[in-house]
């Protein structure tokens, strides 16, 4: 199973960066064949320093203290999108020949294959005719699978029954441990590690789905209809992305600049010698980590699972509880401890209460469906927190599942999410904040605005020493964060350009791209130049509101 985090780098022109375990790194330069066995990164600036341990600790804790955190605004970003994020994350990273080691794949499949893309392959894996992935494949080979709820008591009996096409397809089965039974029948796990990724994998199964019916009144059949199918779906996907996911995380001006008029830092045209994209490391280390900062502590979920209902609101606990990569499906389960346990539970789908509520998580007034509002008694819709120097306590806990940390022996202060992106970026030599700004010719965050920020993370346990340590040579992640912090919740010139110019890179080099295709334009949408999220997921629950939410709304 694909491990959520990286014991190892690849970064072209470098070596393997590996990890020792003592908090020190290596360089190894690998044969060929293992070079191209390894998703390949690369190095955007200069190395930067390290930081010591004791100033991690330090930060790490006021990043996640627990203190009151504001709400994204002006406008709000619906809580989706966190999750979105984090779906496109494992998008980009998907490694599309895993399944293909040792056996016969030409060179441009395989360095094609461990570079950047989007291209839904974390979706697709290496589609319905290679052997080992079409165990993703419903019967036809064309649709993808979708798997079944189990059926629940609680709280009435509109829970206790299963409602097929609303979990991911699992394994099933009887051999292994309860774990291997609950593992998800897609090509990358890691979408199955909370509960709202693992909804949004299955929204876009159905998208695929739904896409398929439609072309198949064309009269396309068999691997004709699937390769349309993935065509339009791609080509759907990427233009969401250009068109709503990035201005409402970056400053619409910098996503504009850089779809317009092009990349002038990372892999510029004419100065890149491959074809084939790399992933510059503070981009994946640090810029796109902002998401962390967006996750609330608890979600407006459903009917059942809300501030007023019968099982309360769902916390992120909850979230990763009923997930089969790091959870068990075990509402009984209470600590991080109890997900470690991969034979805790005797459910092996994703119990009938915790569908998905859609409306809560988009905003559907955006398509002019106001039928699709969540009912306010309930708790109504959940929206992202800001974009800034803070995470939400319950990411000091994070269950090892997450980090592929299951029966191994690890520190407790591992678990926290802010410790370890700023540790991987100081083993890596990340570059610091100032470095990028100083590469990109922009003015730097002054002193003031990375000690102080605008509602962030307070820093007053730093010693004088770390806070004149932390304004010389801030780290990139805390940087960028303090960055959108300062820009009412959105990436700036530093955090911004690098997120906005490896999209753009990955959408270059995928072997479907709109980037490559300019005139093409959407055809689900509501009109020629518009495809969002929402109409993404109308389509592919046939806009109708038992779908995008099936257990209803509670009786009043």
């Amino acid at each position: 199973m694909k491990r959520h985090v990286r014991d190892s780098f690849f970064v072209v022109g470098e070596g393997v960066l590996e990890f020792d375990g003592r908090g020190g790194t290596i360089t190894r330069q690998p044969s060929t064949a293992e070079e191209l066995r390894r998703f390949r990164f690369s190095r955007l600036g200069p190395k930067g320093p390290r930081t010591d341990e004791e100033t991690r600790v330090a930060l790490a804790t006021a990043v996640t203290a627990d203190v009151p955190q504001p709400d994204s605004a002006d406008p709000a970003v619906p809580a989706g999108f966190t999750y979105l994020g984090q779906f496109v994350d494992h998008d980009l990273t998907m490694d599309r020949t895993e399944s293909q080691l040792g056996q016969d794949v030409n060179l441009d499949e395989l360095t094609q294959g461990r570079s950047p893309a989007l291209d839904l392959d974390s979706v697709y894996g290496r589609g319905p005719r290679d052997k080992d992935d079409q165990v993703f494949y419903a019967q036809d080979g064309v649709k993808l699978k979708v798997g079944t709820t189990t059926p629940v008591p609680f709280p009435d009996e509109g829970t206790n029954v299963p409602f097929e096409g609303f979990d991911l397809p699992r394994r099933g089965g009887t051999a292994g441990t309860a774990a291997d039974r609950r593992l998800p029948l897609i090509p990358d796990a890691r979408n199955d590690e909370n509960l709202v990724v693992a909804q949004t994998h299955l929204a876009f199964i159905r998208f695929h789905n739904r896409v398929v019916d439609e072309l198949a009144l064309t009269g396309l059949t068999g691997e004709r209809l699937f390769r349309a199918a993935k065509e339009l779906v791609v080509r759907h996907y990427q233009w969401m992305l250009r068109t709503d996911h990035l201005p409402r995380i970056i400053d619409p001006a910098i996503v504009d600049d850089v779809f317009t008029n092009g990349r002038r830092f990372f892999e510029v045209p004419g100065r890149c010698r491959d074809h084939s994209p790399t992933m510059p490391i503070e981009f994946s280390v640090a810029s796109y980590r902002f998401g962390h900062s967006q996750v609330r502590g608890a979600y407006q979920w459903n009917r059942v699972f809300n501030s007023a209902g019968p099982g309360g609101i769902a916390t992120l606990f909850a979230l990763f509880t009923f997930t089969g990569v790091s959870g068990n499906f075990d509402p009984s389960s209470g600590t991080p401890a109890d997900l470690d346990d991969v034979n805790r539970g005797p459910v092996f789908t994703l119990p009938s209460n915790w569908i998905a509520d859609f409306r809560r998580l988009y905003d559907f007034t955006e398509a002019e469906r106001d039928d699709l509002v969540p009912p306010a008694e309930s708790g109504g819709g959940n929206v992202t927190k800001r974009i800034d120097t803070l995470l939400v306590d319950p990411l000091t806990q994070l269950p090892a599942g997450t980090f592929g940390g299951r029966g191994t022996q690890f520190r407790e202060i591992e678990r926290n999410l802010a410790f370890r992106n700023l540790t991987r970026a100081s083993m890596m030599e990340l570059a610091t904040g100032q470095q990028i700004a100083e590469l990109f010719g922009v003015e730097p965050l002054t002193a003031e605005q990375i000690l102080v920020g605008n509602g962030g993370a307070v820093v007053e346990g730093l010693s004088e020493e770390q806070k004149a340590q932390l304004v010389a040579a801030t780290p990139l992640w805390f940087y960028i964060l303090r960055e959108a912090e300062v820009g009412n919740g959105l990436m700036g010139p530093v955090g911004g350009r690098i997120t906005a110019e490896v999209f753009h890179r990955a959408m270059e080099g995928s072997r479907i791209s709109i980037v490559r295709s300019p005139y093409w334009r959407p055809t689900l949408g509501p009109d020629s130049s518009t495809f969002r999220m929402v109409d993404l997921l109308l389509f592919a629950f046939e806009g109708k509101a038992d779908l995008l939410n099936p257990l209803g709304d509670p009786i009043s």
